[in-house]
């Protein structure tokens, strides 16, 4: 009884670690690279800078909208300032008199009160009562509708199609994204694939020799074997286990490199589920291409540039037209002393502004030619770029051609290794042969098998990097 309640925790974990392995998200190398395109911060900020190209251009293209204006402006007077007339000076004029008399007279009682308040006397400097006039009243209240419309101007519709242009760079800077983090997939992923490789290896060879050790240790209660021979098969034994452990730790660290590549949650657990042996499959195809530069991604992008550096000596060209925006403004004005005393003044009014750039000390001139030289520099950069891409076709297929040459090679070692591993063992066993003889052929088979492992990896490396040399 005791030992079956020792056993149930046992079946626990046993039971939480199938389950933990069952619900692990499996993915092969496409996978993964779709699974980065959705979720990878660099696909991301592209996707935004995307999004804020749309933006730039309802920005621009607002500019060439009318723009209307409200205004509220509240001024009081604490102090009214006064304004003193030249001595002798009859504000009504000299032949005015009576006439101005009869108009104000006419006057209402409150603008009475309001002529009465800025039109008083006070004392100059000889003694004698000075005319003073005020020309504001206390209180001061003006609200506004101003309207601005642009008429025309040179740089307007091309600042708009430069902006349709950098919306275009995004997108195609979107592409260029792309590719970029489909490399890092591949070279985040295929390290881990390699590695996991070497661990079902390892577990095939430790079964192997424990399979052995446990004959060799039959033959020596039998008296057929000696103690040397279990400890140099216990020490091999030993000796994978330690590699085993040490290539798991580094699958963790590189699978956390990939699951970080991808823009997975760190803590919850994945599984590469590609086989090297079914993804190095003959790329004839890929070896029959020639080099298509117009299909890479950044041959693209440095087209796009330089259609905006050609709008960019336009729009300073356009500098030097003139431009011309229409104003109005509707407005209602209240001055008084107070709030009950005063008067509503309306006020309209609409006009032209023409700008006519004359000399500006040759800055256009100077911004003209810089966007000339940008436009230089980017044509050299897409002719360096396209005998840069042919250079890299041909270097990945050389290199694809010597990976695969270097696998078949080593698959030829590989079945040599095997038949020595097989015929030192039946030596072994039949007596004809020593343990020393096993554990050379046993050492140069690992070695072998890890050369051969190294070698797909080598080859399906080759093959992605042709791929994505010639644009695929």
């Amino acid at each position: 009884m005791r030992s079956v309640f020792m056993l149930f925790p046992a079946l626990l974990l046993a039971v939480g670690a199938l389950q933990a392995q069952q619900q692990a998200v499996q993915m092969t190398m496409d996978e993964a690279k779709s699974y980065a395109l959705e979720n990878s911060y660099a696909i991301k900020n592209a996707r935004i800078a995307i999004a804020d190209a749309e933006e730039q251009i309802v920005e621009r293209r607002s500019a060439g909208l009318p723009q209307i204006n409200g205004s509220l402006n509240y001024q009081r007077y604490l102090a009214v300032p006064q304004q003193p007339l030249p001595e002798g000076f009859n504000i009504f004029g000299l032949f005015g008199q009576v006439l101005a008399v009869d108009l104000y007279d006419e006057l209402s009682p409150m603008t009475q009160a309001a002529v009465d308040a800025n039109f008083s006397g006070q004392q100059n400097n000889n003694g004698d009562e000075a005319q003073t006039i005020a020309f504001f009243l206390r209180n001061n209240f003006t609200a506004a509708l101003n309207l601005d419309a642009m008429i025309f101007d040179g740089s307007y519709f091309v600042a708009l199609e430069a902006a349709r242009q950098y919306r275009e760079y995004t997108q195609r800077e979107f592409q260029t994204k792309k590719r970029d983090v489909e490399n890092a997939v591949t070279e985040a992923y295929l390290p881990v694939l390699l590695l996991q490789e070497n661990i079902e290896l390892l577990d095939q060879n430790i079964q192997n020799l424990q399979k052995l050790l446990n004959e060799t240790e039959a033959l020596y209660r039998e008296g057929f074997a000696e103690q040397l021979d279990i400890d140099r098969q216990a020490l091999s034994l030993s000796n994978l286990r330690i590699e085993r452990e040490n290539l798991v730790r580094q699958k963790e660290v590189a699978l956390t490199n990939l699951k970080n590549t991808i823009g997975y949650p760190l803590n919850e657990p994945l599984v590469v589920a590609d086989d090297l042996d079914e993804m190095t499959a003959a790329a004839e195809r890929l070896l029959a291409q020639e080099a298509q530069p117009n299909q890479r991604p950044e041959v693209s992008l440095l087209e796009q540039a330089i259609r905006m550096n050609e709008l960019n000596i336009k729009l300073n060209k356009a500098g030097y037209l003139p431009s011309l925006s229409a104003f109005g403004a509707v407005q209602q004005q209240y001055q008084g002393d107070d709030f009950q005393s005063g008067f509503w003044a309306p006020a309209a009014y609409v006009g032209l502004n023409l700008q006519v750039p004359i000399f500006d000390g040759f800055r256009k001139k100077a911004q003209i030619e810089r966007a000339r030289l940008d436009l230089e520099q980017a044509k050299n950069q897409r002719e360096e770029l396209v005998r840069g891409i042919r250079v890299e076709v041909a270097n990945a297929r050389t290199n694809y051609l010597n990976a695969a040459q270097r696998l078949e090679n080593q698959q030829k070692n590989l079945d040599l290794a095997q038949r020595i591993y097989d015929t030192a063992q039946i030596k072994y066993r039949e007596g004809v042969g020593s343990s020393l003889e096993v554990t050379q052929a046993e050492q140069s088979l690992y070695t072998t098998q890890s050369n051969y492992v190294q070698a797909l990896y080598d080859l399906l490396l080759a093959k992605e990097q042709l791929e994505m040399a010639l644009g695929e």
